[in-house]
Order: C-alpha cells, then structure tokens, then sequence
C-alpha cells in the first residue's frame, strides 16, 4: 500500500522492553488552549509558534507509520484539539488509515457544540469532554475563564451526533468539593456515559500545586458512596483501559476511577503519547523522549523512521516514579496531552 508515496507493509507491532503491547498513540495536535485550568498550566502560558508543530501531512505521515507497525486506536488530545485547524479533515484521513479501528477525542467542549457533527461524519468515534463541576461559578473558577454552559451543549451535541462521550473529571482540594463530585456521579444515573474521576498528578511548574491539592481516589469514592449509595465492581474489577469501573444502583452508565497516584497501572499500559512539537513521550509522568520531527524534516526514509519508532517503543519505561518522589518537570499536561 502507498501512503504519501511510500510503501507501507503490515508487520506486527514488537512489544516493549517489559514484555507490553503497544498499540495506542495519543496524538497531541496543540499545546494551545482557549481555557487555563488552575491543575493543568499557569495562567499566563506562553504557546509554541505553529512552525514548532508538525503539519498535517507530517503528522499523518507518521500515523500511517504507527498504524502499520500495530498500532490501532488514535485519540487526539492537546492542550485543546478543536483550536486545530483542519481538524475535521485530519479525522476522517486517520479514520481512513488501513490499521486504525477507532479514532477518539478529548476535549473541554466549548466547541464541540459546533464540531461534534462534522467529526463523527468524518469518522470519529468517541469524545472524552473535561468536565470538573456543574457549578457554574466554581467551573468558572477552575478553568478562569470557560463558560460551563458552552460545555454542556457540547456533550448534548455529542450524544446527538451518536458519539461515544466520557466525562473526564479532577477534583481538585479546595475547587470542587464533595457536593461536585456527587453531581457529576449523579448523571451516571440517567445516561449511558462513563463519569470518570481523574487523581491529579504532578507535572511540570506546577507540581507543587498538584501535590498539595490532589484528592485521591479513595476519598472521590467515599463521597460518592455516602450521598448516592455503594458502588457495585463493574467487569470483576478489571481495568477498563486505564479506568477501574463501577455502576450506582440502578445506574444507566458507570462511574470511573483513573487513580495514576494511588493505584498506578503502569503494567496494563498501551500507550505512547506524540507531541505536537513532533516528540514521542515514552511515559506522560517520565521525561524520557524522542524526536520524531527532526528526522522526518531532514528527509530520513520511512524505513529509518520506522526503526526508530519500534526503538523507542521498545525503551518505554515501566511506569513513573511518583513513589521515589520522582517528578517530571520538563513539559506540563497541556504539552504532552494527557
């Protein structure tokens, strides 16, 4: 098969150093956002230059490269995606990738309310909207300037289009409280979504931050217990991608633990993370890296290139080393994407 003009051949994709398969690359399309959540980056956040990001045909060039070494399920991350340009059409060309069978988006949602239609007709299967409180003066709070009913259209457009919608939330001490996390828990209850509840971690300049004010898993369950009711194991305990789920009774849709802090499950890991600048995270809490733009720039051969992706994949750290107190200071979430 050609791609861009290179000939692209199917092999299975190798497993990493520790014996994991690797088969899920979440693709960074902007570290730009139009919000400033206070656990994600400062408020006065200098972005790099569009010249700094891949283009869009470097950026599926090297798709196509994942996709025919075993990689299968793409989600597009940021900073925020919907700031892309041509976001729809980079959509519907992954979706088009021989190899790709699920193509995914997180996002905070204040555009998808005009997007959600056109990227599921370009392919898009599922949507993960950031979400942290249905309080509107607290969400204001939080983001410092977002407007929680631009979200909530968001998802209901969402659920419209027919997309696969997650709510991504993170408590955060002192920002929302026990009553929003029983609010977002609550919504479980009617819809068939999955609330999922996110342990802050540390990263980057605010570290500090995030240490201080991280509210662990077990403290987000017991709130949700005491005002809904038990939480019954969903799927005999088993993590569901890197999420431990969990059904209210009588529930419609279950509620999520993403618990990276207290519970890590770094020996289910599947993922690689590519940066918008073109560098392939090994780990999103390790600072360990690759340059993928570089070579691709100085016109190396899809062979070369593909050889340093299999390396680097099979170099993945174990997981982080947030119990030695080992903290990654060299990007903050809204560079890597989550």
């Amino acid at each position: 098969m050609l791609i861009f003009g290179l000939r692209i051949d199917f092999i299975a994709m190798p497993l990493d150093q520790h014996g994991r398969t690797i088969n899920y690359l979440r693709v960074s399309l902007t570290d730009a956002c139009n919000l400033r959540c206070v656990y994600c980056m400062p408020e006065q956040m200098a972005f790099r230059p569009g010249t700094a990001l891949l283009r869009d045909d470097e950026l599926l060039m090297l798709i196509g490269f994942f996709a025919e070494l075993g990689f299968e399920k793409i989600r597009f991350t940021g900073g925020e995606p919907t700031l892309r340009r041509n976001l729809v059409e980079l959509v519907r060309a992954t979706a088009a990738t021989p190899g790709i069978k699920s193509v995914g988006l997180t996002t905070n949602g204040i555009l998808l309310d005009y997007l959600a239609r056109p990227l599921r007709d370009a392919g898009l299967d599922r949507v993960n909207v950031s979400l942290d409180t249905l309080d509107e003066a607290r969400f204001r709070q939080i983001t410092r300037w977002g407007n929680l009913r631009d979200v909530l259209a968001g998802i209901e457009a969402a659920e419209r289009a027919g997309l696969r919608v997650k709510i991504n939330a993170v408590p955060v001490r002192g920002y929302n409280n026990n009553g929003d996390v029983a609010d977002l828990a609550r919504l479980t209850l009617d819809r068939k979504w999955q609330v999922r509840f996110i342990e802050m971690m540390p990263l980057g300049g605010i570290a500090q931050f995030q240490q201080t004010n991280v509210i662990t898993e077990t403290e987000i369950r017991q709130h949700i217990e005491n005002t809904l009711g038990p939480l019954v194991p969903e799927n005999d305990g088993q993590l569901d991608g890197e999420a431990r789920l969990y059904r209210l009774p009588k529930a419609k849709g279950t509620v999520g633990f993403i618990s990276s802090v207290s519970h890590p499950f770094c020996a289910g890991c599947n993922r690689m993370r590519l940066m918008a600048d073109g560098i392939l995270r090994l780990c999103l809490l390790r600072e360990n890296e690759v340059d993928l733009r570089k070579p691709v720039r100085a016109g190396w051969t899809a062979d070369r290139l593909k050889k340093l992706i299999r390396e680097s994949v099979h170099q993945k750290p174990w997981g982080h080393g947030l119990a030695e107190n080992k903290i990654a200071t060299n990007r903050a979430m809204s560079e890597i994407g989550g």
